[in-house]
């Protein structure tokens, strides 16, 4: 583990009166712990899969049950994220104002609500989805907290590879929501993800390298040259886009998900291959673009999956 020296995490730097922290900024830190703007596209994978499992529309007191399920679960596991994080949060620009670095949330406030949301989230699914869907939000949350936050992420560049696995959790979730179940179209879906994180993270790890590289944490732009992450993007997307056409082949799906699949996975590629040459070029700073393809790869995944919930009613 990297040792990280910083201005001590859990100082108020924004208070009130009287070093008061107002409530209504409080409500908003512990809001701000769960990171919503990365729930909202873990349930962009969660929804559209409970359609396909149904082939229709499922039962929306489920689809609601496996939403705030889902959102209690991955902000419990963002929360314990920050906890974990917040020394090195503290020096880098794009984390300098989280609620655990500015002290709107003490240490032992984020820990708790860590926990308390991975607890309440687990019995969430139990009792109100399935104990198949609850073990697999639960291992999920460890997954990401333990494997990709303690172990992984300050010791090799293939953090976000494996740590990524956490992420794909949702798709099964969704699926197991539904059927009790997990069966191969989750299982394509789920590899959809898995090769989906690593370009879609890379390029944002290549606009902010500098902070990574400030507190030691050896995000692959960090210890390799351009050329060898955008290397590493266009091979992973490839075999992205390969894995999403599975689906029709084994029947899952059928013309509409597979043209979307063909046309969104096409113009992927010729983002990932342009910024592979841009690379190449020599390219760096504002020319080398490479913030297009992260935010092409959220309307990609958005594109996807919105398919996959329209694709069982044109069949």
């Amino acid at each position: 583990m990297t040792a990280v020296e910083s201005r001590p995490a859990g100082v108020v730097l924004a208070s009130g009166p009287g070093g008061r922290r107002p409530f209504g900024a409080r409500v908003r830190a512990f809001v701000a712990l769960t990171k919503p703007r990365i729930i909202e596209l873990l349930l962009i994978t969660t929804v559209p899969v409970m359609f396909l499992a149904e082939q229709g529309v499922p039962d929306l007191w489920l689809v609601l049950a496996t939403c705030v399920g889902g959102y209690l679960s991955a902000g419990g596991a963002n929360a314990l994220n920050m906890y974990i994080d917040r020394d090195i949060d503290a020096l880098m620009d794009r984390t300098a104002q989280r609620p655990l670095v500015t002290g709107m949330v003490s240490p032992r406030e984020g820990l708790v609500f860590g926990l308390a949301l991975a607890v309440v989230s687990t019995l969430w699914f139990g009792l109100l989805v399935n104990w198949l869907s609850a073990a697999l939000a639960l291992g999920a949350l460890l997954f990401y907290v333990v494997v990709y936050t303690m172990l992984l992420k300050r010791r090799t560049a293939q953090n976000i590879v494996w740590g990524g696995i956490a992420g794909c959790m949702p798709v099964l979730i969704g699926w197991s929501s539904v059927t009790n179940s997990v069966s191969w179209a989750a299982v394509i879906l789920f590899l959809v993800i898995f090769f989906w994180t690593p370009p879609h993270y890379w390029p944002l790890s290549m606009k902010v390298k500098e902070d990574y590289a400030r507190v030691g944490v050896p995000m692959l732009p960090v210890v390799a040259g351009n050329t060898v992450v955008a290397r590493q993007i266009v091979l992973y997307s490839w075999v992205m886009v390969a894995v999403s056409l599975l689906l029709t082949p084994l029947g899952y799906t059928g013309w509409f998900y597979t043209a979307v699949a063909l046309v969104a996975g096409g113009w992927w590629l010729w983002e990932a291959h342009a910024l592979q040459n841009r690379a190449k070029s020599g390219a760096t700073g504002g020319k080398l673009k490479e913030m297009r393809l992260f935010h092409w790869s959220i309307t990609y995944v958005s594109l996807l999956f919105v398919a996959v919930a329209v694709d069982p009613f044109l069949r």
